[in-house]
């Protein structure tokens, strides 16, 4: 978890970070979502040291939420990696232009929920980031099924990059499109959150 992912030319590499704090189940249903619908060969989780857009505070320390994190990905398909703090970047355009500069010949796809996808512009250089790597926005379906979904799609960035939109029945190719490119994957039907599994005092719930 404290080393580099085993990489390998042309394979085809799904990116889902986060804080993991903590890590559930829903994690891993949209991971399998993507790795199905992206046909992808593996999906690294980056435990990241802490979002600059949340408040840190509350964040467990990122050994307890990367082994959570393995516990509950229970599949040879996922990595769980602490990528980000071995390489000592803190922001994902960097980490972004880490791997396309080191791993030059795999194919990554960046993962994120309807959620990220409305905040994504305020993101750091986040035009940077759709320059260099596919994105797949995954919609997880809340209780409102319209409300998420057409919120994220009404947001700044997504308004951006709209030309750049592969439709959902194409997904599967999006590892081999060249950036910009994305897709808003619909069907999962989950609205468990990390935010819900934390007490007020910021400890894990059971």
């Amino acid at each position: 978890m404290h080393g580099f992912p085993p990489v390998a030319p042309g394979l085809r590499i799904g990116l889902l970070g986060g804080s993991f704090n903590p890590p559930h189940a829903a994690h891993r249903a949209a991971t399998l979502f993507a790795m199905k619908r992206l046909e992808l060969d593996f999906v690294w989780w980056l435990v990241s040291p802490g979002n600059p857009l949340k408040d840190r505070s509350n964040l467990h320390d990122l050994s307890e939420r990367a082994e959570a994190a393995a516990r509950v990905a229970d599949h040879p398909r996922i990595v769980v990696s602490c990528l980000e703090s071995v390489i000592g970047t803190r922001y994902t355009v960097d980490t972004v232009t880490f791997l396309h500069r080191r791993c030059s010949q795999a194919r990554f796809v960046w993962i994120m929920g309807a959620d990220n996808l409305a905040q994504f512009h305020r993101w750091g250089r986040w035009r940077q980031i759709a320059g260099l790597v596919p994105i797949a926005a995954i919609d997880r379906a809340s209780s409102n099924p319209a409300s998420q979904g057409c919120r994220a799609l009404a947001a700044r960035a997504p308004h951006a990059l709209a030309r750049f939109r592969r439709p959902e029945r194409d997904s599967r190719s999006l590892a081999e499109q060249n950036p910009p490119a994305w897709t808003f994957l619909t069907g999962l039907k989950l609205t468990m959150s990390s935010t819900r599994l934390r007490n007020p005092d910021g400890s894990w719930k059971s």
